[in-house]
């Protein structure tokens, strides 16, 4: 992943997830939650992505005895996620301006 590329929706949905600390599992039935029902990752999906954030540092895996596994968001990830949010609303804006806000006539 390039750090000023678009982050995909999975993605995106996971660190927002880890916000607070979570599990694999609990990662996947949050997601599904917080979108409705809308969108649903699977086992691969998140264990490859928790993979690969953990390699850029914007997720740390939490100490602890449990047999799950935990992950929170690092400072470096909620950097990405707020730079996702500035492209999406700066993409919503321009539909908005172009399309006169959605409104049919």
């Amino acid at each position: 992943m390039d750090d000023k590329a678009p982050l995909t929706e999975g993605v995106y949905y996971i660190l927002l997830a880890l916000y607070e600390p979570r599990h694999g599992y609990g990662i996947m039935q949050y997601v599904s939650e917080l979108s409705k029902g809308r969108v649903h990752l699977g086992p691969g999906t998140v264990y490859g992505a928790i993979k690969s954030l953990l390699k850029r540092n914007w997720i740390a895996p939490l100490q602890g005895e449990g047999r799950k596994k935990e992950y929170v968001i690092t400072e470096e990830g909620k950097r990405a996620v707020e730079a996702e949010i500035a492209r999406l609303s700066e993409l919503y804006h321009n539909g908005l301006l172009i399309t006169g806000g959605g409104n049919k006539q």
